[in-house]
């Protein structure tokens, strides 16, 4: 996978540790800034939350993170008061190997959950993780690779923007692949960038970002005890048009430098709402078993949150997926979803399309070619469905997947 633009600054390790049994399978991963970061958050919002989103939910926003240790196969979450020490111990390990402070160091794991970590293996890691750190597209990577767990592919996503003649670049990374539900979802995404940006302004960005993207995802609506969103923002992006020196860090000791003025703020928080929306929907697509990435798309509702409210219902329902899944046109699982999903609308206020075929309109159904939409969903990686009504400006961008027997068989085999 090509990516075009790794921001300025910062450095990547990716190598394998012993967390899983393959010797070739990457478990252990570090991001440094070579500067202290602006840093933020989003999180999952399950009532268990495991041991490293607790460290790092007590540590962001921050104006001073220098980087995140991140390990799969072990989610380390309901692991107890233990946890939380192991979780704190790999950011001091990691903060004594590229020389700062342990609180400006994240840390974040996914994998199985209620087993113990194995830290002399993990502290090992981190150690020779740091001596490996470059700011390579072969070190970026490895790191991609390193977080993945029942993924079948990494998953990157990069912008550059110019910001009031500075040029700003974007490195997106995540994994994700089942236990995938709105409110996030059992995944990890982290977003590098370049530009000047405070924490308090990232804070904000993170969560609408996470509201248009990763909140509009599912494949099962199983939200984890492990889901993570950090941005960082380390201020050394290069000024345009060959001007010989580099952006200064808008937060520590260098002077001068202003954090993007709004209209810059606007274009940063748009690019990192495209970024993680390429994300999410790589998420989507590569969810386990799958064979169709679906795109649900709701409008003219009272408000976002009832296009929502519906666009989720359908999305989540197995009826649904699997009809998808069998090249079956049951436009009637699709309506009826959206009748259940708490929003009061009148039968003749839906029409609903499947791709280009219209299917139902003003409540009645339309005359349409059952072999063409067989044969669309049957050669599709890509569905679309639409589904319109005519009360308000309300609207939601969804992303599913279909729902197939080899998922049932990883999930059923997934510890044993």
């Amino acid at each position: 996978m090509t990516i075009p633009y790794l921001a300025k600054g910062f450095r990547y390790a990716g190598l394998h540790c012993g967390l899983r049994p393959d010797p070739q399978r990457r478990d252990l991963a570090l991001i440094v800034s070579d500067v202290p970061a602006a840093a933020a958050g989003v999180f999952t919002q399950n009532r268990v939350r495991a041991a490293p989103v607790r460290v790092c939910q007590q540590r962001l926003p921050s104006d001073e993170v220098r980087g995140i240790v991140i390990c799969s196969g072990n989610a380390n979450a309901c692991t107890g008061p233990r946890g939380l020490e192991d979780a704190r111990t790999m950011t001091t390990v990691a903060a004594q190997a590229i020389g700062c402070r342990p609180e400006q160091m994240l840390v974040c794991s996914t994998g199985v959950i209620g087993r113990p970590l194995p830290m002399p293996q993990i502290e090992s890691g981190i150690r020779t993780a740091a001596t490996r750190l470059a700011d390579t597209l072969a070190a970026f990577e490895e790191v991609a690779h390193a977080i993945l767990t029942t993924d079948t592919c990494i998953k990157t996503a990069t912008r550059q923007i110019d910001c009031d003649g500075v040029t700003v670049r974007l490195t997106g990374l995540a994994k994700g692949a089942a236990m995938i539900g709105p409110n996030l979802a059992t995944m990890l995404a982290f977003v590098c960038s370049d530009a000047a940006v405070s924490a308090a302004d990232l804070a904000e960005i993170a969560r609408r970002a996470a509201d248009q993207t990763f909140n509009c995802i599912s494949v099962e609506g199983h939200t984890s005890t492990n889901d993570t969103l950090i941005l960082l923002a380390n201020g050394l992006a290069e000024r345009a048009q060959g001007e010989g020196r580099e952006a200064r860090h808008s937060f520590s000791l260098a002077p001068g430098l202003r954090p993007l003025a709004s209209s810059a703020k606007m274009r940063f928080a748009a690019a990192v709402t495209e970024v993680c929306g390429e994300l999410a929907r790589a998420i989507a697509a590569d969810a386990e078993g799958a064979t169709h990435l679906i795109t649900i798309e709701v409008e003219g509702l009272r408000d976002d949150r009832e296009a929502y409210r519906v666009a989720k219902t359908v999305a989540e329902s197995p009826l649904v997926k699997t009809a998808i899944h069998g090249a079956d046109p049951n436009w009637g699982r699709i309506v009826s979803a959206a009748g259940y999903a708490g929003v009061e609308f009148e039968e003749e206020h839906l029409s609903l399309w499947l791709g280009d075929l219209l299917l139902y309109r003003g409540g009645l159904p339309q005359p349409f070619d059952v072999g063409a939409a067989s044969a669309y969903l049957q050669r599709q990686r890509h569905i679309q469905i639409r589904l319109s009504f005519p009360l308000g400006p309300g609207r939601c961008t969804f992303w599913t997947c279909d729902l197939t027997q080899e998922y049932v068989r990883l999930n059923a085999e997934y510890t044993t």
